[in-house]
């Protein structure tokens, strides 16, 4: 059973800083897919970054690049979401997401955590 569980989120000001975690159980990141989206109130679903398994290739939304930066420590079987910069757009709920096939659909997601940015 892969469980994924998102801890960090909570208050920040414009310019501020926070580190989301991504606890990942019953499957080795360092082996998938690990990636962050966001949902705002009234919109869908958006990809935010990913990290790839094999050679821990990076790629972030255009809104967040330089700003933010994804990471995993395989050890802990954790993914990180560092966000620097912050901006009151990126207000959301953070969901980890998992898969093992690069072509394929995420499987597997979390519960999300709440990240609000006051200007």
């Amino acid at each position: 059973q892969v469980r994924l569980v998102e801890s960090g989120g909570g208050l920040a000001q414009a310019g501020g800083s926070l580190r989301l975690s991504c606890d990942a159980s019953g499957r080795t990141i360092s082996l998938a897919t690990m990636a962050w989206f966001r949902q705002s109130p009234g919109k869908e679903r958006e990809f935010v970054a990913h990290i790839r398994g094999t050679g821990a290739f990076t790629d972030y939304a255009a809104s967040v690049k330089g700003r933010f930066t994804i990471s995993r420590d395989n050890a802990k079987n954790i993914v990180y979401l560092q966000m620097n910069n912050l901006k009151p757009k990126d207000t959301a709920v953070y969901y980890c997401a998992s898969k093992l096939l690069l072509g394929s659909d995420y499987d597997y997601w979390g519960q999300g955590t709440q990240v609000t940015v006051s200007s």
